[in-house]
């Protein structure tokens, strides 16, 4: 599969996907970014089961501002709506495998069930 490039008019509705969304945060003259590049790409060809996604921050700075990203390269995984990895940085290709893997194994109904309980119990102490 290939990458896409998601903005601020199309990153809510690909965060919402059952399947897996990783996305690169980057931005053209950063040269780790650039080194990272081949290693998430090649990945993408490899995981047909994950959406893989770029946000160039100087494109998309409202976007990079609101999501907190101080750093780049970062990377931020999301299923369901759910934020399960951010880390800044780039991976080596086995990292990016492993990462992959574990969040293929997340048993979202379980993150859901979880957050559900939180926000009850935060309900009741207000």
């Amino acid at each position: 599969m290939s990458v896409i490039e998601l903005t601020q008019d199309t990153f809510q509705a690909a965060t919402q996907a059952v399947q897996p969304l990783i996305i690169d945060f980057w931005a053209p003259w950063c040269g780790p970014c650039r080194q990272f590049g081949p290693t998430f790409e090649a990945a993408a060809e490899k995981h047909a089961d994950v959406t893989f996604a770029k946000i160039n921050t100087e494109e998309q700075p409202e976007l990079a501002a609101a999501l907190r990203i101080r750093s780049i390269p970062t990377l931020m995984v999301f299923r369901e709506n759910v934020l399960l990895f951010q880390q800044a940085g780039a991976l080596s290709a086995s990292q990016l495998e492993e990462l992959l893997t574990q969040v293929k194994a997340v048993d979202m109904a379980q993150v859901h069930a979880e957050i559900a309980a939180q926000e009850k119990r935060g309900a009741t102490t207000h």
